[in-house]
């Protein structure tokens, strides 16, 4: 079972729990806590967990002095694994790594991404089947207390060998490697030996099988995964919340998501989202209320409703599965030992394979975008009927306010800049893992990932998506409040929302300053406001986790 809670916000700034690893596989949330919110890391002292770390260390180093034929550690790498490594130079082979690894380019990570991978290193290491030092760990363990985090590119990793160019940048960091790999210290950049110095620490020169240890995993792009599927979470909370005041706004009924309809057809996602719907508007004033199975004739208008709304759970309910499953994908890789080879030291054995492969977080990565596609397709459509009055049950056009005055045009501006960004989230939809084949260095790496390519696809599609979801929370305040004037002949929709989404409603207003009134809507002359800047808040406000995210806290899909 996977942790299913959500971090509040508020408490998660404020609140300094250590988290002690080595005991337990790591939650979605803990390691959040300390990507994004640097709560402290410590490491057990399990006598079992300490000794299996050293029984490892003390196999590689004995096996050198044996002369056995390990992969990277008695070889050289990759497609030169046939060159034969004496014990004179086993040390310089895993040190030269970090100079022809530091490859990488492009834009600096953001620093909440490589925390995280940080942490999922150092969590792998614990297993005790890597064959490092517990003092390299320890390094990761203090780079992170301290805030001292490498910078590391966006750039430079197949996936097929895990994150080479990515975790050297991280490696060659907290030994102090050559100035070269600068860090940002309490904010300040620094030169790593600099960052060393400060922190009253040695640099390190790598034993036997270290080097390959620590840049041999998929850490990296676990970790952007990680921050991936938890603002994911959020979105798709924000998602169903907006269609929530869609429904509202458009004179919608209940009666499509009554259970008789769900249970005949029982996915899990489909009938989850028919039940949240059901609970998002219960008591709204704004619905036609048909849960009992009662229909009317309504003039010129369908009995039921179009199928943006009709079949909201049918098109969010795979999401919602797909969701889910990402999840546990991505909690178990962070939770795995991901070099090679791997040692058992107990067994005196040491296995070749190949768990540095990030297949999993490149399929779960491309999926994830895929779905965010689908979520804006969705909501674009509902923004395409909220302002045409042809379809939106007696709204204005364009959702203009003030209607006296002709030269007002309302969202038109709005949508179609919400129309810019909904193709390119479906483009960032497209896959990359079962693209782009390489032949890396000598046919050895002949099947790749590409899953840290695919979770920073990802991580820019999310940034969109925050702010195309300014976009649909601006339209959808706006509609509410029209619709609450035709229900109660005021503007203020707060008297007529369900109960559950008022919350969000008022976020929305509290974000962009902008509180609730009986007279005027969120939108009344077009001049009175920049929505370019109303944008700007609400995506900020979601990428800290801010009043947005808290107000659809209960509406977060489990991940178990």
């Amino acid at each position: 079972m996977i942790d299913s809670g959500i971090l509040s916000p508020d408490a998660s700034t404020t609140t300094r729990d250590t988290l002690t690893l080595g005991n337990k596989p790591l939650s979605l949330d803990e390691i959040v806590a300390v990507a994004r919110y640097n709560t402290p890391v410590e490491i057990t002292d399990d006598p079992g967990v300490l000794s299996r770390i050293e029984a490892a260390h003390e196999w590689i180093a004995q096996s050198v002095k044996a002369h056995k034929p390990i992969y990277g550690v008695t070889t050289g790498f990759g497609g030169m694994a046939n060159v034969v490594i004496g014990p004179e130079k086993a040390v310089e082979l895993q040190n030269n790594l970090m100079w022809y690894h530091k490859t990488g380019a492009g834009r600096r990570l953001p620093r909440a991404d490589v925390r995280a991978a940080m942490l999922l290193r150092a969590n792998s290491h614990l297993y005790g089947a890597s064959g490092v030092r517990l003092e390299l760990i320890r390094r990761l363990q203090i780079f992170l207390n301290e805030n001292v985090t490498p910078h590391v590119l966006d750039m430079g990793s197949i996936g097929a060998s895990g994150d080479l160019v990515p975790l050297t940048s991280i490696a060659g960091s907290i030994i102090g490697h050559d100035p070269g790999f600068t860090v940002d210290f309490n904010g300040e950049e620094l030169d790593c030996v600099t960052a060393l110095e400060r922190l009253g620490l040695p640099q390190l020169i790598l034993d036997p099988k270290e080097g390959l240890a620590m840049i041999n995993g998929t850490s990296v792009m676990t970790g952007i995964a990680v921050n991936c599927v938890h603002e994911a979470r959020s979105l798709i909370a924000l998602s169903l919340e907006a269609h929530a005041l869609a429904v509202q706004a458009l004179h919608g009924t209940n009666q499509s998501f009554h259970p008789f309809i769900h249970q005949l057809k029982p996915h899990y996602g489909q009938c989850w989202t028919a039940e949240r719907m059901l609970k998002l508007l219960e008591g709204s004033q704004m619905i036609r209320d048909e849960i009992q199975g009662a229909v009317g004739y309504r003039d010129m208008e369908p009995i039921q409703d179009r199928y943006s709304l009709r079949c909201l759970p049918q098109y969010m309910g795979p999401i919602i599965d797909g969701f889910r499953q990402i999840a546990s994908q991505i909690v178990v890789e962070a939770n795995s030992v991901n070099d090679n080879p791997l040692i058992d030291a107990d067994n005196n054995a040491c296995y070749h394979g190949g768990n540095f492969l990030g297949q999993y977080v490149g399929v779960a990565m491309d999926q994830l975008r895929s779905y965010i596609g689908l979520m804006a397709k969705h909501l674009d459509v509902q923004i395409a009927l909220l302002v045409t009055p042809a379809f939106n049950n007696g709204l204005s056009a364009s959702l203009v306010g003030n209607q006296g005055n002709p030269v007002n045009m309302g969202l038109k501006g709005l949508q179609i800049s919400g129309n810019s960004m909904m193709p390119l989230l479906t483009f960032f939809g497209n896959s990359l893992a079962d693209r782009f084949p390489t032949h890396a260095e000598q046919y050895n790496q002949n099947i790749n990932s590409m899953g840290f390519g695919s979770a920073n696809l990802t991580r820019q599609s999310l940034d969109i998506f925050r702010h195309y979801m300014g976009v649909v929370l601006i339209a959808m305040c706006q509609a509410s409040d029209l619709r609450a004037y035709a229900v109660s002949g005021q503007y203020d929709a707060r008297r007529c929302l369900a109960p559950a989404t008022i919350p969000l409603y008022e976020a929305v207003r509290t974000v962009v300053g902008r509180p609730a009134k009986s007279d005027r809507p969120y939108i009344w002359n077009d001049h009175e406001q920049l929505l370019e800047g109303d944008i700007a808040r609400l995506a900020a406000d979601i990428a800290q986790d801010g009043l947005l995210v808290q107000a659809v806290a209960a509406t977060m899909p489990d991940v178990e």
